[in-house]
Protein backbone atom coordinates (compact mmCIF):
# COMPACT_ATOMS: atom_id res chain seq x y z
CA UNK A 1 0.00 0.00 0.00
CA UNK A 2 1.08 3.90 -0.45
CA UNK A 3 1.32 6.40 1.54
CA UNK A 4 -2.09 7.61 0.86
CA UNK A 5 -3.97 4.87 0.41
CA UNK A 6 -2.82 3.52 4.12
CA UNK A 7 -3.76 7.12 5.58
CA UNK A 8 -7.18 6.66 3.70
CA UNK A 9 -7.69 2.90 4.91
CA UNK A 10 -6.67 4.28 8.84
CA UNK A 11 -8.99 7.53 8.33
CA UNK A 12 -11.77 5.22 6.98
CA UNK A 13 -11.56 2.46 10.14
CA UNK A 14 -11.25 5.65 12.46
CA UNK A 15 -14.54 6.21 11.37
CA UNK A 16 -15.96 3.43 11.98
CA UNK A 17 -14.40 3.42 15.13
CA UNK A 18 -12.72 0.78 14.17
CA UNK A 19 -9.28 1.01 16.54
CA UNK A 20 -7.82 -2.19 17.02
CA UNK A 21 -8.74 -3.65 13.65
CA UNK A 22 -6.51 -0.92 12.13
CA UNK A 23 -3.95 -1.00 14.85
CA UNK A 24 -3.70 -4.92 13.81
CA UNK A 25 -3.90 -4.13 9.79
CA UNK A 26 -1.92 -0.85 9.48
CA UNK A 27 0.60 -0.95 12.28
CA UNK A 28 4.20 -2.47 12.31
CA UNK A 29 5.08 -4.44 15.14
CA UNK A 30 7.64 -1.76 16.66
CA UNK A 31 5.60 0.84 16.23
CA UNK A 32 5.69 3.96 18.97
CA UNK A 33 2.70 5.81 19.43
CA UNK A 34 3.51 9.56 21.97
CA UNK A 35 0.73 11.21 23.82
CA UNK A 36 0.79 15.24 24.20
CA UNK A 37 1.22 14.73 28.21
CA UNK A 38 1.49 11.82 30.63
CA UNK A 39 -1.75 10.78 31.55
CA UNK A 40 -2.87 8.92 34.66
CA UNK A 41 -2.56 5.29 33.71
CA UNK A 42 -0.87 5.69 30.35
CA UNK A 43 2.82 6.30 29.29
CA UNK A 44 3.60 9.46 27.47
CA UNK A 45 5.69 7.44 25.13
CA UNK A 46 4.18 3.34 24.32
CA UNK A 47 6.23 1.28 22.01
CA UNK A 48 5.43 -2.06 20.19
CA UNK A 49 2.46 -3.34 18.77
CA UNK A 50 0.94 -5.20 21.59
CA UNK A 51 1.85 -2.56 23.89
CA UNK A 52 -0.47 -0.09 21.85
CA UNK A 53 -2.95 -2.94 21.68
CA UNK A 54 -3.22 -2.62 25.62
CA UNK A 55 -2.89 1.06 25.43
CA UNK A 56 -6.62 0.90 23.00
CA UNK A 57 -7.83 -1.83 25.87
CA UNK A 58 -7.51 0.65 28.95
CA UNK A 59 -8.80 3.43 27.05
CA UNK A 60 -12.00 1.55 25.86
CA UNK A 61 -13.02 0.54 29.52
CA UNK A 62 -12.28 4.09 31.02
CA UNK A 63 -15.86 5.12 28.53
CA UNK A 64 -19.00 4.87 29.10
CA UNK A 65 -20.31 5.98 25.82
CA UNK A 66 -19.56 6.72 21.99
CA UNK A 67 -21.64 9.12 20.58
CA UNK A 68 -19.73 9.74 17.40
CA UNK A 69 -16.02 10.28 15.33
CA UNK A 70 -15.08 12.27 12.52
CA UNK A 71 -11.87 12.54 10.90
CA UNK A 72 -11.07 14.85 8.61
CA UNK A 73 -9.39 14.25 5.11
CA UNK A 74 -5.43 13.25 5.46
CA UNK A 75 -2.76 15.45 4.53
CA UNK A 76 -0.40 13.47 2.55
CA UNK A 77 3.25 14.46 2.01
CA UNK A 78 6.53 11.61 1.82
CA UNK A 79 6.31 8.59 4.68
CA UNK A 80 3.78 11.16 6.86
CA UNK A 81 0.27 11.84 7.17
CA UNK A 82 -2.06 13.59 9.39
CA UNK A 83 -5.61 14.08 9.82
CA UNK A 84 -7.54 15.67 12.90
CA UNK A 85 -9.41 13.17 14.74
CA UNK A 86 -12.80 14.11 16.82
CA UNK A 87 -14.80 12.40 19.18
CA UNK A 88 -17.93 13.15 21.30
CA UNK A 89 -17.61 10.62 24.23
CA UNK A 90 -18.02 10.00 27.99
CA UNK A 91 -15.43 8.74 30.26
CA UNK A 92 -16.24 7.20 32.95
CA UNK A 93 -16.80 9.90 36.42
CA UNK A 94 -16.86 12.66 33.59
CA UNK A 95 -19.16 14.61 31.67
CA UNK A 96 -19.62 14.26 28.08
CA UNK A 97 -16.97 15.80 26.23
CA UNK A 98 -16.09 16.93 22.95
CA UNK A 99 -11.90 15.54 22.14
CA UNK A 100 -10.01 17.27 19.21
CA UNK A 101 -6.31 16.13 18.58
CA UNK A 102 -4.03 16.35 15.39
CA UNK A 103 -2.68 13.20 14.57
CA UNK A 104 0.65 12.31 12.95
CA UNK A 105 1.58 9.24 11.75
CA UNK A 106 4.98 8.04 10.10
CA UNK A 107 4.99 5.33 7.69
CA UNK A 108 7.86 2.86 6.71
CA UNK A 109 7.97 -0.14 4.45
CA UNK A 110 4.13 0.05 4.20
CA UNK A 111 3.65 0.01 7.80
CA UNK A 112 2.82 2.58 9.91
CA UNK A 113 6.26 2.94 11.97
CA UNK A 114 4.77 5.95 14.43
CA UNK A 115 2.13 7.96 15.67
CA UNK A 116 1.94 11.05 17.75
CA UNK A 117 -0.83 12.87 18.94
CA UNK A 118 -1.18 17.05 19.57
CA UNK A 119 -4.32 18.40 21.40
Amino acid sequence: MTVAQIANRLADLCREEKFSIAQKELYADDAVSIEPHETPGFDRETKGLPALMEKDKKFNAMLEARYGTTISTPLVTGNVFAFVLTMDIKMSGRERETVSELCVYQVKDGKIISEQFFM
